[in-house]
C-alpha cells in the first residue's frame, strides 16, 4: 500500500511545541502531535471500497495486515505523524471555549487523482483536547457514523466520508442514557476522510484570544489550498471567502432538509469551513414530518436543533464566524451583506428545492401557498416524509389523489372528516397546478425520483444493524452500505426497506431519540 503522502497542513501550520500528550490549554498552535492508542485485537469490520480507491488503495490492499493496523491506530504510516486540531465553538448557544479533537485523531493526507484528502481516525484515543473523556468510540456510534457519511454522499449531501469500520477488542465504558448506569460496549474506530476537517471553531479560538497573527495564518492557509480561486488574502478575498462559506453551509442545509435529516448538534466546533456535513452524532432521519422534532436528547427542552430550525442556526453559527475573521476584515457591512443576502437566498433556494420536490418547473405565482398548505397538511397528523414525497411522483391522470400517498399515513383512520377534506382540497389544487407543466408524467416523475430518496438511513435501520453487530453479525452493516448506496433507485429485492418505522421503534433508544454518548 503506497500512498502519495503530502504534508501541506503540518508544514503550513503552527504545531504545539509541548508533545506531551496531556489535557491543557494549548496556545499559538493549530494542532498538536499526538499518537492513536494500540489496541488489543483490532479487526477491520467494513471498507468502502469507493473510498479506498479515491485514496489509491486496491481493494486487495484493504485486506492486508498492514491497512488493519494503519486504520486502528497500531501503526504509523511510514513518514508521517499523526496530530489533533485544536479549536472552540458555541455549544447549544454558549460559549465553550478550546475544545479540540478529543476522539479524532489526524493520520495522513493523501494526493490522488489532483484530489487532497485528510485521512482521520475516530475513537483512537486520547488527545490534548480530550478533557475529562477517553478519546474512545463504541461500535453503536461508529457504525451510525460509517454508514450515514457514505449515505449522505450517495444522496448528494456534500459531506465527510468514510473509509473503514473497525473494532478496537477493547472494552469502552459508556452511560448511554445518561442515567448513571453505565455499562461496558465494544470499542470501534471510524477511518474518515475529508478534503478539510477544519471547522469554524478553528477560526473562533485564535479571535477570542486575540491571537490575530495565527488567525491570519490559518486563513490565510485555508484560502489557498481550498477557496485558491478567490486570489491571494486581501480584505477583500477575506470578504469573499466569508461569502463563500456561507453560500456552502446554506447549500448543505438545503439539502438535509430535502431529504429530512436532522443533524442533532449543529454547535460551530461541528460546521465545516467547507460546507460538508460532519461529526455525525445524535442525527435523525424524520420520520412524520415534523419541522419541531429533534433526535438529540440533550435538546430536548429547547429543541434548538430542530428540523425547522437548521436553516436559522446555520445563520446563528454564520455569525459566530463573522465575529471570528472580522479582525481581519475589520469592516462589519460587507460582513452583514454577506449574513443578510443568506436570509434572502434561504427562501429563494428553499422554494426551488420544495418546488423540484413537487416536480413544479414553470414559474407560479401561487407555488409558495400550495408548499406553505402542504406543509401544514402533513403535521395534521403522522404522514412519513420520505414514503409520501417518493409516492407523489405516482401521480398521473388515472390516480385517485389521496390513494397514492396513503402509504405515508401511519394512522389511516385518522384521515377523515377535517382532515379529509384539506388534503382533497390540497391534492386538487396540486393536480391543477400540474396542468400548466409541460413534463409528461413520466419525466415528471423521473425527474422528482431524482430528488425525493427512496431509501434513507432510519435512525430503526441503524438500530438493527448495531442490534446484529453486538451479538457478532456484521451482514447487516454491508446490507445497509449496499442499500444506501442507491437510494433513488427502486431496488425492489429491498422494499422492504421502503416502509414507515415499525411501532417498536417509536420509543426505543437508538430508534427516537439519541443521547451524545458514543
Amino acid at each position: 500500500m503506497k500512498l502519495n503522502i503530502k504534508h501541506t497542513f503540518t508544514e503550513s501550520l503552527p504545531a504545539d511545541k509541548n508533545l506531551e500528550n496531556s489535557r491543557r490549554q494549548v496556545k499559538n498552535a493549530v494542532f498538536s502531535y499526538v499518537s492513536p492508542k494500540k489496541t488489543k485485537n483490532p479487526k477491520v469490520l467494513h471498507v468502502s471500497k469507493e473510498m479506498a480507491s479515491e485514496l489509491g488503495i486496491s481493494s486487495a490492499e484493504t485486506k492486508t495486515n498492514f491497512f488493519k493496523n494503519i486504520v486502528t491506530g497500531n501503526e504509523i504510516y511510514p513518514e508521517t505523524k499523526p496530530f489533533a486540531m485544536c479549536y472552540a465553538g458555541h455549544q447549544f448557544g454558549n460559549w465553550a471555549g478550546q475544545l479540540g479533537d478529543g476522539r479524532a485523531i489526524n493520520l495522513f493526507e493523501v494526493e490522488h487523482k489532483n484530489k487532497n484528502w485528510k485521512v482521520q481516525l475516530k475513537g483512537a484515543g486520547e488527545t490534548p483536547y480530550s478533557r475529562t473523556a477517553d478519546g474512545l468510540a463504541v461500535l453503536r456510534s461508529s457504525i451510525r457514523e460509517y454508514l450515514c457519511s457514505e449515505a449522505m454522499f450517495h444522496l448528494g449531501v456534500p459531506t465527510t466520508r468514510a473509509l473503514s469500520l473497525s473494532l478496537s477488542g477493547d472494552q469502552v465504558l459508556r452511560d448511554v442514557l445518561y442515567d448513571g448506569n453505565p455499562a461496558f460496549e465494544k470499542g470501534a474506530i471510524v477511518a474518515r476522510t475529508a478534503p478539510s476537517f477544519l471547522r469554524f471553531g478553528n477560526f473562533e479560538i485564535f479571535s477570542a484570544r486575540n491571537d490575530i497573527k495565527n488567525l491570519k495564518i490559518l486563513t490565510d492557509y485555508t484560502i489557498k489550498h481550498h477557496f485558491s480561486h478567490l486570489g491571494n488574502p486581501s480584505k477583500e478575498t477575506y470578504i469573499n471567502f466569508f461569502k463563500e462559506v456561507s453560500e456552502r453551509t446554506l447549500q448543505m442545509i438545503i439539502h438535509w432538509q430535502r431529504v429530512g435529516f436532522v443533524h442533532g448538534v449543529m454547535n460551530t466546533d461541528n460546521m465545516s469551513i467547507l460546507g460538508l456535513t460532519i461529526d455525525f452524532g445524535p442525527y435523525g432521519w424524520l420520520e412524520g414530518f415534523d419541522f419541531g422534532w429533534t433526535p438529540n436528547t440533550t435538546d430536548r427542552q429547547n429543541k434548538r436543533y430542530r428540523y425547522g430550525n437548521q436553516p436559522n442556526i446555520g445563520l446563528w453559527n454564520l455569525y459566530q464566524l463573522a465575529n471570528a475573521l472580522h479582525p481581519l476584515i475589520e469592516d462589519a457591512k460587507p460582513l452583514e451583506e454577506i449574513l443578510n443576502q443568506y436570509k434572502i437566498d434561504f427562501e429563494k433556494n428553499s422554494l426551488q428545492m420544495m418546488k423540484d420536490k413537487l416536480g413544479l418547473y414553470v414559474d407560479d405565482k401561487n407555488d409558495l401557498k400550495l408548499i406553505q398548505d402542504l406543509e401544514d397538511n402533513l403535521q395534521l397528523t403522522e404522514t412519513d416524509m420520505t414514503i409520501f414525497f417518493r409516492n407523489l411522483g405516482n401521480l398521473n391522470e388515472k390516480s385517485s389523489l389521496l390513494k397514492i400517498v396513503e402509504d405515508a399515513f401511519y394512522n389511516l383512520e385518522a384521515i377523515s372528516g377535517e382532515i379529509k377534506s384539506r388534503w382533497n382540497l390540497w391534492f386538487q389544487k396540486y393536480a391543477e397546478r400540474l396542468q400548466k407543466e409541460t413534463l409528461s408524467n413520466s419525466e415528471r416523475e423521473e425527474k422528482m425520483n431524482g430528488v425525493n430518496p427512496k431509501y434513507v438511513l432510519r435512525n430503526y435501520m441503524a438500530q438493527l444493524a448495531i442490534d446484529k453487530a453486538d451479538e457478532g453479525d456484521y451482514s447487516l452493516i454491508d446490507e445497509l452500505f449496499q442499500l444506501l448506496k442507491n437510494p433513488y433507485k427502486e431496488q425492489l429485492k429491498n422494499k422492504k426497506w421502503f416502509a414507515k418505522r415499525p411501532e417498536w421503534a417509536r420509543n426505543k433508544v437508538g430508534c427516537s431519540m439519541l443521547s451524545c454518548s458514543s
